[in-house]
């Protein structure tokens, strides 16, 4: 079964940093893109970050420089860190392997003094 589960997600300051994982099982991670999507209350689900087979990243307009994306395909990880925590970064940050479109069940991070 093709599965993504994440973790890492929790209640932070702002200015502070987390690191979110997505543990991929049932198909050969290492040949697939990966994306982190986050959906922020009462908001659609927007991509933030995506990352090719060989490590190419790319991110939306709104979290760039903040953002990092990284994978370690011997772990079947994806990784997504934060730094510099908004208020306006609280969602839940979802993992995706587009092609197929398969998703995670999602990690909430909230950002509030």
């Amino acid at each position: 079964q093709e599965q993504l589960v994440e973790f890492g997600g929790g209640e932070v300051q702002p200015g502070g940093s987390l690191t979110l994982s997505c543990v991929a099982s049932g198909f050969p991670f290492k040949d697939y893109v990966m994306s982190w999507y986050r959906q922020a209350p009462g908001k659609g689900r927007d991509m933030v970050a995506s990352i090719t087979r060989g490590n190419e990243a790319y991110y939306s307009d709104s979290p760039k420089g903040r953002f990092t994306i990284s994978r370690d395909n011997d772990k079947n990880t994806l990784y997504l860190v934060i730094n510099n925590l908004k208020p306006e970064d609280t969602a839940v940050y979802y993992c995706r392997r587009p092609l197929g479109d398969i998703w995670g069940q999602g990690t909430q991070v909230t950002v509030s003094p």
